[in-house]
């Protein structure tokens, strides 16, 4: 995971509530392995209306999402956030989450930002009225602005998240930050446990 201090673009306005993880990604997109190639399935069904919002080219190079309350509820996978990371998407703005999409986001390097529900109705209609319209997410001071509007609100993220997020430190980036200590325990353990070594 890269490191994430700033996410500064354009968003794209998902005028819905309650988007589960099975509308974010299909359920036979998860036979994939790897965690490439998921934003060909992202909103697939919706997709197929033309006139869906992810279909409209001056949200192409969007890298927000701005979605109405209770994103991300439903049944947990991870596949929902690299779908949405893949497709290029750095955050989502939304007056609530799903816990367990939340907690996936933020090992995964998407920022999900709740802010009040008002101030959500206020970036949703700036950018439906103006697509060219800059955001910018500091996760160092925990806030978004939206100049065009005047908007600066502060979002909630606790320490150790921000921390994660600023250091780019996933799982596997929080463990190797001890692999001096687990090298050298391993070379201490009985012969006959179970090794790490080649």
């Amino acid at each position: 995971m890269q490191p994430i201090k700033e996410i500064k673009g354009t968003a794209m306005p998902l005028e819905r509530s309650d988007v589960d993880t099975d509308q974010i990604i299909p359920s036979e997109w998860l036979k994939k392995v790897e965690r490439t190639g998921f934003g060909e399935g992202l909103f697939e069904e919706w997709r197929e209306d033309p006139n869906f919002v992810l279909n409209d080219p001056v949200y192409k190079n969007a890298k927000i999402v701005v979605a109405g309350p209770n994103f991300g509820t439903g049944s947990s996978r991870e596949h929902a956030v690299w779908a949405l990371t893949d497709y290029g998407f750095e955050a989502v703005i939304s007056p609530r989450f799903g816990d367990i999409f939340r907690n996936n986001s933020t090992k995964a390097g998407l920022v999900p930002v709740v802010l009040a529900q008002t101030e959500v109705d206020a970036i949703m209609a700036q950018v439906k009225k103006d697509p060219s319209t800059k955001i910018v997410i500091d996760i160092a001071s925990r806030t978004v602005s939206v100049p065009a509007i005047g908007l600066t609100a502060s979002f909630p993220l606790d320490d150790f998240t921000q921390y994660r997020l600023l250091e780019g430190l996933d799982d596997i980036g929080l463990t190797l930050r001890h692999e001096n200590k687990i090298s050298e325990y391993e070379t201490t353990r009985a012969s006959w446990l179970p090794s790490m070594a080649k």
